[in-house]
């Protein structure tokens, strides 16, 4: 069965190569350009992994990831933040997030993140930073 992933963001570039290459993959690839309930689209969705954007209009992806830490029906799902802000390393563990990735990155990368943190189970919440220019 293949593994589902939920990328929100509000670059449609950016979703439309995400979607491509995880797709490529092998990976069921939701996308998304905003969302006012987070909950309701993993509950519909049901996502094995998200990757959110920090930054998206009106919304603050690390309060989307914390909402989705803070909940015990989704507490288990691995979170990648990724953003062009760098500097935002430093609240990551109040966010909860599994790994950060800042803009922009290399695709490989990406991939290979996403394929370890599906990979463990159960999550092991390790909040990795990735720096990849």
């Amino acid at each position: 069965m293949l593994k589902r992933v939920l990328v929100l963001d509000n670059d449609p570039g950016i979703l439309e190569v995400m979607e491509e290459v995880l797709d490529y993959e092998g990976f069921n690839v939701n996308t998304f350009q905003d969302t006012d309930d987070i909950l309701s689209m993993v509950s519909i969705y049901k996502p094995d992994l998200l990757i959110i954007d920090y930054l998206l209009n009106g919304t603050n992806g690390g309060e989307l990831c914390r909402k989705i830490k803070n909940t015990s029906a989704t507490a288990h799902l691995p979170v990648i933040l990724f953003s062009a802000y760098p500097k935002l390393l430093q609240p990551l563990s109040y966010y909860g997030c599994d790994c950060f990735i800042t803009k922009p990155f290399d695709l490989s990368v990406l991939v290979d993140k996403v394929k370890e943190l599906l990979s463990v189970l159960p999550k092991t919440g390790i909040n990795t930073p990735v720096n990849e220019y």
